[in-house]
């Protein structure tokens, strides 16, 4: 179904007692459906959300790191994917030269203890002579992640840790996509290498290719070997590593919080391949890398512990660390044995919290932060509630923590919302992945949840299966349906977010995904465009509103007052979600306020919506979906609406600075400021 569709065409899905439409609908539909929504501005209606309340999950799944947010343009830079065992697969490296010229293969000869696998490269040719080398040299080459994004007048950094018996002169350089084009080159030109040595080199890219490679090629007959190949753009996000674009699509989102490293892949399908910090910090040369079975690649773990805390810090976000609990898919450790698994969380809470002197803490510093990460969240596994000895195991970790850091506070796989838990814990873990309908009507989930005991933490949600596609607005819309019913309860919902954050087009594990990017290009679904409708409610003022209509089934809301950081003013924003079908004439009705405190000039109001529930974004057109703000000329205590068939609208009133609701404050009252 198009957009440009003559007539209504309807499918009906009969789940959980609601429906909903698929269908085209004209912009301009007649409006047939009316409702009342009344916000209570007054003191006795106020109430803080915590500062924590919605924020970012990010897992390593579909290349979300290792070719994606890490900028690392080498895949498989240490030779490690292939094992470590010899003869071993070295993809996605390739052969420049054919057997009668060159010999590649692997072996165990690294300097580094934890990754000995290197590449070795018997050269049989030569610049001159019988056996003459071809054109260009020969040697092997890397594409990177499906290309690596090469741009004219960048520096990109290149190190690599080399060892011959002989002299070598090795070229280096980043080259077209059929390695015709040289983009930049550099030459290791040196009499002896017998131990191994580390290069560097700056390399200014002369030209664009977006789908470029990395080639080291020789003339010169003898055996070389290599081993840890990098290629970093100088320009990540204040040096740090992430990718600018990628980074900065993140930090729109505005998260509180952000949780890391997953998700599955820290479990595992087996423990021997679950996520493990003490390997994944130091320098990276040194660092083994592992295979994440799970979603099934290799990740050279450039993208470790630290790296996480740092991106927690760069964001502004607070850091909340998923670890491993002795549990994977496929076994589990015994409680009676998990007492060094405890104290390897310990380490790596002293190494984010710990003081520089201290034995983790000096690790950390030694990295670059000497002081402390800002670290308040752990979550001890994810979804293993029901394994055999996740309780038993948790209890452990549980009484650790809390002897040796109280000010932590810890998350529990077990879901509380309806039944009590049996061991205790700061918070709760509830993931929903379901069709539209469900993840809507969960809109009213938290409604009835005990408010004693743990607060929730929504760790994972989205819209799943045929109402997805890959990001739909039907998704989108379902989800803030079901967020405006997070912030209506955030008494007992600490914390939300969406899953999975990012997918590699290339390598799609998971469907779908906030953002999309490949090598060069990036854009958001509806649904990270939907998250932005929520970016101000951490730390705001919720206000009490109440819907009056016959269209409870298709309408819910929510109102908040805060302080914009950009223009350091005060707004009222009403947000309204239309699930159904049909234009709906809303009348607002704003009390608890004195009259003519709301100013026309200055406020907005912003819609997510499109002409097919099913529409989506991609490369061609990123932008299909997104939101559109506009003059709201109407302002005021009374405003009479119109809410498009399947819309998310935003209505922010700016309030004058003489009568507002503090955001954040545990009250309302007036200020002359």
């Amino acid at each position: 179904m198009g957009s440009g569709c003559a007539q209504h065409v309807i499918l009906l899905f009969l789940l959980v007692g609601s429906w909903i439409p698929y269908q085209c609908y004209a912009q301009g539909s007649d409006t047939n459906q009316t409702a009342i929504l009344y916000v209570n501005a007054s003191e006795a209606s106020a109430r803080k959300i915590p500062d924590t309340l919605f924020g970012i999950f990010f897992e390593e799944i579909n290349h979300a790191g290792a070719g994606g947010l890490w900028a690392e343009l080498v895949s498989n830079r240490g030779f490690e994917a292939g094992g470590p065992n010899t003869p071993s697969n070295i993809d996605p490296w390739s052969i420049l030269g054919d057997e009668s010229s060159l010999i590649v293969s692997t072996d165990r000869s690294s300097c580094f203890d934890r990754n000995k696998i290197a590449l070795k490269m018997e050269v049989l040719c030569d610049s001159e002579g019988v056996k003459k080398c071809p054109v260009g040299g020969v040697g092997i080459y890397n594409p990177g992640f499906w290309g690596m994004n090469i741009e004219q007048g960048k520096t990109y950094k290149v190190v690599l840790f080399v060892r011959s018996l002989g002299s070598i002169n090795v070229s280096v350089s980043l080259t077209g996509s059929n390695g015709l084009q040289t983009l930049a080159t550099a030459n290791i030109v040196a009499a002896d290498v017998s131990n191994w040595t580390k290069m560097e080199f700056l390399l200014e890219a002369s030209a664009t290719d977006q789908k470029s490679r990395l080639q080291l090629t020789t003339t010169r007959k003898g055996v070389i070997w290599f081993d840890q190949v990098s290629v970093m753009p100088l320009d990540t996000y204040k040096g740090h590593g992430f990718r600018n674009d990628l980074f900065s699509m993140v930090q729109d989102m505005g998260p509180a919080f952000i949780r890391f490293p997953g998700g599955c892949f820290v479990e595992g399908e087996w423990l021997r391949n679950a996520f493990r910090w003490k390997e994944t910090i130091g320098p990276w040369e040194k660092r083994p890398g592992h295979f994440g079975d799970v979603w099934g690649y290799w990740t050279d773990d450039g993208m470790g512990h630290f790296e996480f805390l740092q991106l927690a810090e760069d964001l502004g976000a607070l850091p909340v660390w998923v670890f491993n609990n002795g549990i994977s898919h496929n076994d589990e450790v015994d409680t009676s044995s998990i007492l060094p698994f405890v104290q390897e969380i310990l380490d790596g809470l002293e190494f984010a919290k710990g003081d520089a002197k201290s034995k983790w803490g000096s690790v950390r510093a030694a990295m670059g932060h000497p002081e402390p990460f800002d670290l308040r969240y752990v979550a001890l596994g994810n979804e293993d509630c029901g394994k055999k000895n996740y309780r038993g195991n948790y209890l452990k970790f549980y009484s650790a923590i809390n002897d040796s850091y109280p000010d932590i506070k810890m998350i529990s796989n077990c879901d509380g919302s309806s039944t009590p838990l049996d061991h205790p814990a700061h918070l709760y873990d509830y993931h929903v992945y379901e069709n539209a309908n469900v993840v809507y009507s969960q809109s009213h989930k938290f409604d009835n949840s005990p408010r004693t005991g743990p607060k929730v933490f929504v760790s994972e949600y989205a819209v799943t299966g045929k109402d997805a596609g890959t990001g739909s607005l039907l998704a989108a819309l379902a989800e803030a349906g079901f967020l405006i019913g997070v912030e209506r309860n955030s008494d007992i919902v600490e914390m939300a977010s969406y899953a999975p954050l990012f997918v590699n087009t290339n390598d799609r594990r998971w469907n779908p995904d906030a953002i999309v990017f490949d090598s060069s290009q990036l854009y958001g679904t509806p649904s990270y465009w939907m998250q932005h409708f929520f970016r101000e409610s951490n730390g705001a003022t919720l206000l009490n509103s109440t819907l009056q209509s016959n269209l409870s089934d298709s309408l819910v809301a929510s109102a908040i007052t805060w302080k914009s950081s950009v223009d350091n003013k005060h707004y009222l924003r009403v947000k309204v979600l239309n699930f159904g079908s049909n234009a709906v004439a809303l009348k607002i009705s704003i009390i608890g306020v004195e009259q003519n405190s709301i100013e026309s000039l200055g406020s907005t109001e912003t819609v997510l919506t499109s002409s097919n529930v099913m529409d989506e974004n991609s490369f061609g057109e990123p932008k299909k979906v997104v939101p559109l703000k506009t003059l709201l000329e109407n302002a005021g205590e009374d405003m009479d609406v119109v809410l498009s068939p399947y819309s998310l609208t935003s209505f922010d009133l700016l309030i004058k600075s003489d009568d507002f609701l503090i955001a954040g404050s545990d009250s309302v009252y007036k200020s002359s400021s």
